[in-house]
């Protein structure tokens, strides 16, 4: 469960992006590719959080 950083309220989570675009992430020299962020929303204030979750997370860890 994600609470939102505004208001505290419980966020409703799994939403995905969809569309054109590229699959791959970058920033300060680490590169994932097939990587598909999802989103959570805030039923209150509107507030969007982009999260990924599994194998890219793992990634980032390394």
């Amino acid at each position: 469960m994600r609470k939102c950083i505004r208001c505290g309220a419980e966020m409703k989570e799994g939403f995905a992006f969809t569309g054109g675009g590229g699959n791959v992430l970058r920033a300060k020299g680490i590169s994932l590719k097939a990587v598909y962020p999802k989103a959570a929303l805030c039923p209150e204030c509107g507030e969007v959080s982009i999260y990924v979750e599994g194998d890219a997370l793992e990634k980032l860890k390394k």
